[in-house]
């Protein structure tokens, strides 16, 4: 392979780091996020999507080297990193990097766990590789951010960054656990960069194929290091070449240095945010700024008009078309609604975090007293929030009353991230919320005390093994 390549430089990374080299903070960060992951993949389990990949994942046979997470079937390594990533993003509630928009642990841990199974990999070994396949999936998504511009140029070209760098993310994960060397892991890069794929329409206008998008990118991931190990190849220059990722992606337009600059010194990981609410993450504002007017003592019955201030690009995602945006049909489409946030935060809500999946319902999407606040709010361009975006998701909320009052919230700073953090406990109230009712509480307690142990545990299989023991089908313990 070509030296002082971009590919080396991220093959290099990979292989000259260990899990003794670790910053302690990234070894956290990293436990927590497993077992957030671990916890979507469960609660995703209540959605006709995840049954659809689940029975697709089965149906193709082959040999038992993976589990997919929830009910314990045993498939191929490339399907389980297919079905563990639809699950792991199909709730909308896994972590995302700023101010890259990137999600990528539903990529990257699925894709790793797999493999680190295939592999027999014990938990520091795979706590190891989901660190650095982190790191370069973000650091490739920062290459393609456009500071001027304040957005990412991924997504100005309609393209699901997330599924595009998780890819190669996750290759470099589960090539270090299958045992792939320097130019190895290079290689990988350059087949998964030929995998990579996702488009974002569906944010738009609907549809459930973005479930689809983390799965088909830590299969790929997966595959394209099980291939290397078969002796394909890809090119050294896949990232910045004439007809590379760079230019077939961006049109040429991308800062190598993001990719570089402090490299293996300076982690991104511990940086990325945990979403509270299984929405859309540019809502998440939203949902507190009305959640706190009503805390302030404004009554929903009483409001007459609400204005949503938000940055002006994501406008597009959670405020166009307006007129579907409030009168969502489902609750996934739900999840995309800057109305239906404000109308939640304002009437619903009750979990351990605030909002939690049961506001995410199809009836409840067409809940009379929802689209009537729905139908009150207008998504406009807030100045402010747009300067700081996308270092933060903003939002400004004004209420008029009936009585003539005028009520104004802003939250400027998003939940989950550092300046706003989850804790520890409420990161655990989290996955609880999320395995109640399909977990029994010693498995519950069990998967917590696995994850928060990882580096010591010997085979990875132990840390899934109790995710095993209810009915997916169910939907309850097994008895």
């Amino acid at each position: 392979m070509a030296e002082h390549t971009l590919s080396r430089t991220l093959a290099g990374f990979a292989a000259g780091t260990s899990y003794e080299t670790l910053p302690a903070e990234v070894t956290e960060s990293v436990r927590r996020r497993v077992i957030d992951v671990l916890g979507l993949c469960v609660a995703a389990h209540r959605l006709p999507t995840s049954a659809a990949v689940v029975e697709h994942v089965t149906d193709q046979g082959g040999r038992p080297q993976a589990t997919v997470i929830g009910g314990g079937t045993r498939v191929p390594a490339p399907l389980a990193a297919l079905a563990n990533g639809v699950l792991a993003h199909s709730l909308d509630y896994d972590d995302t990097h700023l101010p890259s928009v990137l999600h990528p642990s539903a990529s990257v841990v699925p894709a790793a766990l797999a493999a680190a199974e295939a592999a027999g990999a014990g938990g520091r070994s795979t706590l190891h590789a989901i660190a650095v396949g982190l790191e370069v999936c973000v650091r490739l998504g920062m290459a393609g951010y456009d500071r001027a511009a304040g957005n990412s140029t991924f997504f100005e070209h309609g393209q699901h960054a997330t599924s595009i760098c998780g890819a190669l993310g996750g290759a470099v994960s589960a090539g270090l656990l299958l045992g792939l060397d320097e130019d190895g892991i290079g290689h990988a890069l350059g087949i998964a960069a030929s995998m990579a794929s996702g488009i974002i329409e569906a944010n738009r206008t609907g549809g459930t194929v973005k479930r689809l998008h983390c799965g088909l990118a830590a299969q790929s991931a997966v595959t394209a290091a099980q291939l290397v190990g078969r002796g394909f190849t890809g090119p050294p220059t896949v990232l910045e070449g004439r007809f590379g990722f760079f230019e077939a992606f961006l049109h040429g337009a991308f800062d190598a240095s993001a990719i570089t600059e402090g490299l293996g010194d300076d982690w991104a990981v511990p940086g990325i945010f945990f979403k509270p609410y299984p929405a859309n993450h540019f809502t998440h504002t939203a949902a507190d700024a009305a959640m706190a007017l009503r805390a302030r003592g404004l009554d929903p019955a009483r409001v007459e008009r609400l204005v949503l201030g938000v940055p002006g690009p994501v406008i597009r995602t959670i405020g166009q078309p307006i007129e579907g945006k409030r009168t969502p049909e489902t609750g996934y489409q739900a999840q995309f609604s800057g109305p239906y946030l404000v109308a939640a935060g304002l009437v619903g809500g009750g979990g351990g975090l605030g909002l939690g999946l049961d506001d995410f319902t199809d009836e409840l999407a067409r809940d009379p007293v929802r689209r009537a606040l729905m139908a009150k709010v207008e998504v406009v361009e807030d100045e402010r929030a747009s300067a700081i975006f996308p270092e933060q998701f903003p939002a400004v909320l004004t209420a008029h009353d009936t009585d003539g009052g005028v009520w104004r919230e802003e939250v400027l700073d998003n939940r989950g991230g550092s300046r706003r953090p989850l804790s520890e406990a409420e990161l655990e109230l989290k996955f609880r919320d999320n395995a109640r009712g399909r977990l029994s509480e010693a498995g519950i307690a069990l998967v917590l005390d696995r994850g928060r142990r990882l580096d010591e545990i010997d085979r990875i299989d132990d840390l899934l093994a109790p995710l095993g023991e209810f009915d997916p089908v169910a939907g309850g313990p097994r008895v």
